[in-house]
């Protein structure tokens, strides 16, 4: 099977572009199974980071022409590269083929270890949109909290010990005072840092990375034959009464 990881934006910020895409695909590479063939790459626009709504919202139109693409070039699933999952509906109304979601596939998964989990996010900014997040995905009576680390996207990987640590910290209010029994990271660059596999032997809970769960999450999806329900995520009814011949002539059709 092949799986294309999809970065909302350009890598180039704050990092050397292509050493950092291929340290990141090497890493899935490790985490997938044999047999599985992995793509990696940024699009042209978007923000430098996304930590908030605006940002999210700015990342979409790139990301969803891109989807589009990696559909037509043969890719057999596609995983949204940000926690936030921008524009996941968007594409699944234009896409066959299963578009993970690691915000939607942690939660899920955290729901079925435990009976409480919380997510640790990157800043303050993040956490009520990540609380609406988590009902939508239908999880909201499981989280138990998300607690930010306050250490923004650009600099988590100049100090990882310290981005450790302050996961450390927060972890472990998280249950100590909220209870939660489970841990996810919130945000993909502190998954390609591994920061669960660094704080889950000290916390003694599981701490999902969502790097690895959603390239497992897709390698299920894709292995199972599964992919989203077109009753639930419906062809836009231009394209699908041929109204319209792409996504592009939908910027143009006349009233």
């Amino acid at each position: 099977m092949r799986i294309y990881y999809l970065i909302p934006g350009p890598m180039g910020a704050g990092f050397d572009a292509e050493a950092e895409l291929h340290r990141r695909g090497s890493l899935l590479r490790r985490y997938a199974a044999p047999g599985t063939e992995i793509g990696i790459g940024d699009t042209a626009e978007g923000p430098a980071s996304i930590e908030s709504a605006y940002e999210e919202y700015l990342c979409i139109p790139s990301m969803v022409r891109r989807a589009v693409e990696l559909e037509q070039e043969g890719w057999d699933a596609l995983i949204l590269g940000c926690y936030g999952d921008p524009g996941l509906d968007a594409m699944r109304e234009l896409l066959s083929i299963p578009v993970v979601g690691p915000g939607e596939a942690t939660a899920l998964v955290a729901a079925s270890l435990g009976h409480r989990f919380s997510i640790l996010t990157i800043t303050r900014s993040a956490v009520a949109p990540m609380e609406r997040q988590m009902r939508n995905v239908g999880v909201g009576e499981k989280l138990a909290s998300v607690r930010a680390i306050d250490i923004p996207v650009l600099q988590l990987h100049h100090d990882r010990q310290r981005t450790v640590s302050a996961a450390l910290v927060q972890g472990r209010k998280a249950i100590e005072n909220d209870r939660a029994d489970t841990l996810i990271l919130g945000c993909m660059s502190m998954g390609f840092l591994e920061i669960a596999e660094a704080i889950a032997p000290e916390l003694g809970v599981p701490v999902l990375n969502p790097a690895r769960v959603s390239l497992k999450w897709a390698e299920a999806m894709v292995g199972a034959g599964l992919t989203h329900s077109r009753l639930a995520y419906m062809r836009p009814p231009k394209l699908a009464s041929g109204e319209a011949r792409s996504i592009e002539d939908l910027f143009h059709i006349a009233t």
